[in-house]
């Protein structure tokens, strides 16, 4: 009994460490920097809320023709040079070198006036937005310190590592085997003793493990170089005391840091919480892109043989056509089943054993409230906006490929401009005619160059105000008119609407989603246009 006991913990175990392995392995990919494709160093927070490598980003806004060093660390927090052994000398920076690299002072073919007014626009790589850094650039930006962490405990749970030398040997040099905060530097035994000799202030530094990289012990300002223990709600940015009391955030709602560190902890527990309890949703909606995936690949099969059969019977006429459309139809298949893969792994990212939710696990070990609330308000909202997309997931909004079908009625003069009949474009809601009282009126039209539809399909759901939570979509099928009315809706009440097409080519794009607030008794309509 005993030895089952023990084989069934044992068991239990090691299906713990193979999760948890999956689990950081997963999450690798939330730890890669977009350019450099490698583990973040030095990592920066851009006012877009994406990180990137301190040097990857110095070195594309040399590439854009600004001026700054990519071998420096970041100006913030408590930003300090690169590690440099007490052996060799300081490089001496010449004067205009020094007015170059901190963007003042003037030299030739450098405009006067232009020194204080320019603002840095740096590219993100993972947004593909052109992101204002004001006139500092790299200096106005925090250092993830939050994210250096859990790289650091990445690479030790996972064992990537490379062996630290010590800095201070003649070659060869020999393994480090201790570091120091103080000095930023790594050692060997027999030289840590050497730099740090007995009876002197270096004698009371404290060794650490050795490192590649040594961190600033917090977050400091990087116009004030004061540690941040405040928040500002208004321009959501960390602050520090000096800060408070300037013209910039004269009148803003300023908070302690402990309330923001509270406040974002709680909110990234419930969406973790909200996540993990999600997981046979994610798996549904997983399966049901799948599905539409070999939908996709088989309706795309299905159309490519039709318009070969179609073309085979006017090949004398229509060789050159004949590329033309299958290319077409490849073009659709790959955009589709692109989209359809791109869904896909955002809901992956959800699960259990994700690298996203992996990441937000490691980021809610953040002791440090300052260097918490930085790197989990970015974390919050990208799950918000994934949580956003699962609760929004409509099937019908997956259709598969349409079919193809060419028009072969048309006499051989005009077969040159034979091509696919296309679905309707998305309908436009006419809100001077729709409005809803003690029942709902709708009404709608085509695009002016939008192809014919035969029939209309209208979706419509309630909301929840309170709750805000949306019921499932009813629907009614095939309206022939351009108008339809919807019976005993509730009072005082919200719906939102929608309409799309129908004709030969399937159903086209849904119209923009039109809410609409039924009055709480008899009297004048009330029409809410608050769009999609």
């Amino acid at each position: 009994m005993a030895e089952g006991d023990e084989l069934q913990a044992f068991t239990s175990i090691m299906d713990a460490l193979v999760r948890i392995s999956t689990s950081m392995k997963n999450m690798e990919r939330e730890l890669l920097c977009p350019v450099c494709k490698e583990m973040y160093k030095h990592p920066v927070i851009l006012p877009c809320k994406h990180n990137v490598c301190h040097v990857c980003a110095s070195e594309i806004l040399l590439q854009r023709g600004y001026v700054c060093d990519p071998n420096s660390e970041p100006n913030s927090p408590a930003s300090s040079p690169s590690t440099r052994s007490p052996r060799m000398g300081r490089r001496v920076v010449p004067k205009q070198e020094r007015l170059i690299k901190s963007g003042f002072g003037t030299y030739p073919g450098r405009k006067r006036c232009n020194a204080h007014t320019q603002s840095v626009l740096f590219p993100c790589p993972s947004c593909h937005r052109d992101v204002d850094l004001g006139e500092r650039g790299l200096g106005n930006l925090f250092r993830n310190l939050t994210l250096e962490r859990v790289v650091e405990r990445y690479r030790q749970t996972v064992n990537i590592s490379t062996a630290i030398m010590c800095q201070f040997c003649k070659p060869p040099q020999q393994e480090a085997s201790k570091g120091c905060t103080e000095c930023r530097a790594t050692f060997c035994n027999e030289c840590f003793k050497l730099y740090h000799p007995w009876g002197t202030q270096k004698a009371q530094h404290e060794p650490t493990p050795p490192t590649l990289t040594f961190k600033p012990k917090g977050l400091m300002c990087p116009d004030h170089k004061e540690e941040v223990m405040l928040y500002c709600k208004t321009c959501q940015r960390l602050v520090c005391q000096i800060c408070r009391v300037r013209r910039t955030h004269s009148g803003h709602k300023i908070t302690p840091i402990i309330s923001a560190y509270q406040a974002l902890k709680d909110k990234l527990s419930k969406t973790i919480t909200y996540i993990l309890g999600s997981q046979h949703l994610l798996q549904g909606q997983i399966s049901e892109l799948e599905e539409s995936m070999k939908h996709t690949e088989l309706n795309g099969a299905k159309a490519q043989e039709e318009v070969l059969q179609l073309v085979s019977a006017l090949r004398s006429a229509l060789d050159d056509k004949q590329v033309s459309l299958t290319r077409d139809i490849t073009e659709r298949q790959r955009e589709r089943r692109c989209i359809l893969e791109a869904q896909v792994w955002e809901r992956q990212t959800l699960l259990e054993n994700s690298g996203l939710v992996s990441y937000a696990h490691e980021v809610m070990k953040e002791t440090e409230q300052p260097c918490f609330v930085l790197a989990a308000k970015q974390l919050h909202e990208r799950i918000v906006r994934a949580i956003e997309s699962v609760q929004s997931f409509r099937s019908a909004a997956f259709a598969p490929l349409p079919p193809v079908k060419l028009d072969v009625s048309r006499e051989l003069k005009l077969l040159t401009e034979l091509n696919f009949v296309r679905a309707p474009d998305a309908p436009v809601i006419d809100t001077q005619r729709t409005y809803a009282y003690d029942q709902i009126y709708l009404s709608w039209r085509l695009p002016q160059d939008s192809a014919p539809a035969w029939h209309y399909t209208i979706e419509y759901r309630k909301i929840d105000p309170k709750h805000k939570t949306l019921k499932l979509w009813q629907r009614r099928e095939e309206v022939w008119s351009l108008s339809t009315v919807l019976e005993g809706p509730d009072i005082d009440s919200v719906y939102v609407l929608r309409v799309r097409g129908y004709n030969k080519a399937g159903y086209g794009e849904y119209s923009e989603d039109i809410y609409l607030h039924t009055p709480l008794a008899p009297g004048k309509c009330l029409l809410l246009l608050l769009g999609a």
